[in-house]
């Protein structure tokens, strides 16, 4: 997906280098820490609040979308496949019709973004960690979840613990619609008790393994464990 330079400079006065800037960073949804935010220059966070109405229309309002790639990853429903290995007894490769076979949870949380915005009531989709992981059997010595996104270099992990929450899931569908492609499509992990760059995006494979790792973000100095409230960002 790609967003055309307008033709007049009507984006004064943040102007056209600035419209470009954010449009190439805004399209996806992982969402940035509060030091990297506040490095940003106030002209730059103001003009993300008056882009456009072609622009502004492609994700729901109150959502703010960054990536940390140059583009956003495409999702091909016959082609696309989610693979589960590491410590299991069986590794396992699901297409998407077989990941919606499996049992379908739904339900309506907040969202929460460590610079300190947030969504209210969205409505989730998608399959409890457990029964994902049921086919797969995790070994004894299995003890956390890695997530390898379609956006490199994108990872990141939370043990079993966390993943095993009772709202813990791997999305599909948001407000009943499948996932978008700035939303993650076709699969993110959603952790309503934790920051949003802990809810992945573009998941396209699970590692099962004997310790959690540094994902992403935690390797630019965020907490591995993102607990609302209690981590290194907005409202810490």
């Amino acid at each position: 997906m790609s967003i055309d330079e307008p033709q007049r400079d009507d984006l004064r006065p943040y102007g056209r280098r600035t419209f470009l800037a954010i449009v190439a960073g805004g399209l996806t949804s992982l969402w940035w820490g509060k030091p990297l935010w506040d490095r940003l220059s106030p002209a730059l966070r103001t003009a993300a609040d008056v882009l456009p109405a072609q622009v502004r229309n492609l994700v729901p309002s109150g959502w703010r979308i960054y990536t940390v790639a140059a583009t956003m990853p495409v999702f091909n429903r016959r082609r696309w496949r989610l693979k589960i290995d590491g410590l299991v007894e069986q590794p396992l490769t699901l297409s998407y019709d077989q990941l919606l076979a499996l049992p379908r949870s739904e339900q309506v949380s907040d969202f929460h973004c460590v610079t300190g915005w947030s969504v209210k009531d969205v409505h989730w989709a998608g399959v409890r960690f457990a029964d994902l992981l049921r086919a797969a059997r995790p070994l004894a010595g299995a003890k956390a979840l890695t997530f390898v996104s379609a956006e490199r270099p994108y990872v990141d992990s939370l043990t079993l613990e966390e993943a095993y929450l009772r709202d813990a899931m791997l999305a599909y569908e948001m407000d009943g619609k499948p996932l978008s492609r700035p939303h993650g499509a076709p699969t993110r992990v959603v952790i309503p008790e934790m920051y949003g760059y802990k809810n992945v995006k573009w998941v396209e494979r699970i590692v099962v393994t004997d310790r959690p790792v540094d994902g992403y973000w935690e390797l630019r100095g965020y907490d591995r464990d993102a607990w609302l409230g209690h981590s290194n960002g907005y409202g810490a």
